[in-house]
């Protein structure tokens, strides 16, 4: 089938490729777009390569890509997905991966380590005032630097064709304009993505674990019952 997914063309990376693994197809249709801060992502390299950082957390390929270049640190560096971890890796940097795809795993993913450590945060101008108490609750010092902002398109997503509609992100839920009364089939990559759909008068019909590869495998499962 053919799946809309509403990604930031930046950030799509293997997504057709991981698709076709699936026996789907995919097609882009971001209802946002980045505005990246060039000044923050010059301070946090900065800081980072003057050893400001024990510990470095990204939550996102995009400010990966652009932060991996440049930096030259000895911190420990955590990826929150294997996308976000292959972009710092093809720079030759060592990365440790979440066992999981959600913020709210970082602090219990390092446990006493992070005590007294200074954490590094380069992310989207989004608040997640969550991730920060718990850093800070534990002993930790946070700093955030947001280093791209999503701009909303204003677009009508182009669904014409698509038998089903991948939301990556509660946000990206939030500012799509799309028709919801078509058949098609809604599905969110994990729960926090599902809880604003629900609040939004959607109910996904598959939610996945926050990782494109198990929202697809959860797909397939359900397009397996839906057949019996």
């Amino acid at each position: 089938m053919i799946i809309a997914v509403t990604r930031l063309p930046e950030k799509a990376g293997r997504d057709q490729a991981t698709c076709e693994q699936y026996g789907h197809s995919c097609r882009i249709v971001s209802p946002l777009a980045a505005d990246i801060y060039d000044n923050q992502i010059q301070a946090f390299v900065l800081e980072a390569n003057r050893g400001a950082f024990d510990c470095i957390f990204f939550t996102s390929a995009l400010p990966a890509g652009h932060i991996a270049p440049l930096l030259a640190t000895d911190a420990r560096i955590i990826a929150i997905g294997p996308q976000t971890a292959r972009m710092l890796e093809k720079e030759g940097l060592k990365v440790e991966t979440l066992p999981t795809y959600y913020s709210r795993d970082f602090v219990p993913y390092l446990g006493d380590w992070i005590g007294g450590k200074a954490i590094g945060i380069p992310r989207a101008d989004v608040p997640n005032p969550a991730l920060i108490q718990a850093i800070e609750d534990a002993g930790g010092l946070a700093y955030e630097y947001r280093c791209y902002g999503l701009v909303p398109t204003q677009r009508p997503l182009d669904t014409e064709g698509a038998d089903a509609i991948l939301f990556t992100s509660a946000n990206s839920f939030l500012m799509a304009i799309w028709e919801k009364d078509t058949g098609i089939i809604p599905i969110a990559i994990g729960d926090i993505t599902a809880d604003a759909m629900r609040r939004g008068g959607v109910e996904p019909a598959v939610i996945g674990d926050g990782s494109l590869t198990g929202t697809l495998e959860a797909l397939n499962e359900y397009l397996s019952r839906k057949r019996t």
